[in-house]
């Protein structure tokens, strides 16, 4: 059996937020390696990192539910197709400025989730679609907690 990279163990158990979140930063890194590229006038691998921040949005697109998130999805499904453009426009002008107008964008948002993912509330109304097998199972059988702080009950038997 092949061993897991840290970054593949890093995600191991990890909620759906935090793998949203993950996404985001794998679109950061690429963006951040593509405006390199663009100081080392690195044409192919600018394009093979802006293939693989663009593969990122589409994925991230495809997977909003408008039926579900309501205007939340419509407001990240035109996040992801600006980011798109934007990261298009920036590759084919070869502009690190560009590149890193994008790169702020995409922080902002990804912090957003970040925060989220903090709020022990937001996995209680997480769409199922976005909840990992591990959250999926736990909501459908959640375990007993034993708390010896707690109160005492006012019955008796």
């Amino acid at each position: 059996m092949a061993e897991m990279t840290y970054q593949q163990q890093s995600l191991v158990g990890a909620t759906g937020i935090e793998l949203v979140v993950a996404l985001y930063d794998g679109a950061l890194r690429f963006l951040y390696r593509a405006a390199q590229c663009c100081v080392e006038d690195d044409t192919i691998g600018r394009r093979i990192a802006v293939k693989k921040v663009v593969d990122i949005l589409m994925y991230l697109q495809a997977r909003l539910r408008p039926e579900l998130g309501q205007a939340a999805a419509s407001a990240l499904s035109d996040f992801y197709a600006a980011m798109f453009t934007m990261t298009l426009e920036a590759s084919h002008l070869a502009s690190r400025e560009q590149f890193e107008e994008v790169i702020g964008c995409v922080r902002n948002v990804r912090e957003a989730w970040a925060l989220a993912a903090k709020d022990p509330l937001v996995g209680r109304v997480l769409p199922r679609e976005l909840k990992t097998t591990e959250e999926k199972f736990t909501r459908l059988n959640p375990q007993p907690v034993f708390d010896s702080e707690a109160p005492a009950s006012r019955w008796s038997a």
